[in-house]
């Protein structure tokens, strides 16, 4: 066979091998490299990237020695996050809105609010709630009352005490009374400064010699 005989059967080879690869979808290879990568029932070509179908978080890149993938790792969210969103095609959360969150409730940024009637609380910019609570003075009563919306409680009948310790009687603040006939009690009025504080009984005082069966009360 002549050397041109030779030359031709080479070419022929040649080309029947790369019309098979062809046919047959078989990708180039060269010293173990490929030209193309097969995923997500898809053909990538070598530098592409892209995501796997089964899994947003990781991508991958097809190299000549095949699919490279890496995993992302989703940051954390801010601490004020308080409207998260998760969708199909996206690797990791979104925070959709910042805020405050207390018990239970959740507020805007900035936002003033009243969780309860002794709390004044604000929604700071760090997403953190911070409250003032009032601190409510001791009532010039024995009897006060809590009435819906206030903090503080409040003496409807006004400043009073207890006549003694036994707490069997109630007189108004003020001006002294007579309890009986030989005794004259006097509460605070609800003026004086720190006396209501720990001070629930009058102070009394009674005649000498006196007994209230015989006696007649003073005008």
């Amino acid at each position: 066979m002549s050397a041109h005989e030779v030359y031709s059967v080479r070419v022929i080879r040649s080309l029947l091998v790369l019309v098979l690869s062809v046919q047959c979808g078989l990708a180039f290879s060269v010293a173990g490299q490929v030209n193309t990568c097969d995923a997500n029932g898809s053909v990538y070509y070598v530098g592409e990237w892209y995501f796997l179908d089964s899994d947003h978080c990781t991508q991958c890149e097809c190299t000549a020695e095949g699919s490279a993938c890496a995993r992302t790792e989703c940051t954390s969210l801010p601490a004020a996050c308080i409207h998260v969103s998760h969708y199909p095609t996206d690797c990791c959360p979104r925070c959709e809105k910042i805020g405050c969150e207390y018990r239970g409730e959740v507020y805007e940024l900035g936002e003033n609010f009243q969780p309860s009637e002794c709390e004044q609380c604000t929604c700071d910019s760090d997403g953190i709630a911070r409250c003032l609570v009032a601190d409510c003075a001791p009532p010039p009563c024995v009897n006060p009352v809590y009435q819906k919306g206030k903090c503080c409680p409040e003496c409807r009948e006004g400043p009073n005490c207890y006549t003694d310790a036994f707490r069997t009687q109630v007189i108004p603040g003020g001006e002294p009374v007579w309890v009986d006939s030989c005794t004259k009690c006097r509460c605070h009025d609800g003026q004086e400064a720190g006396y209501w504080e720990g001070n629930r009984v009058a102070i009394c005082a009674r005649v000498r010699n006196c007994s209230p069966e015989d006696a007649q009360p003073p005008n």
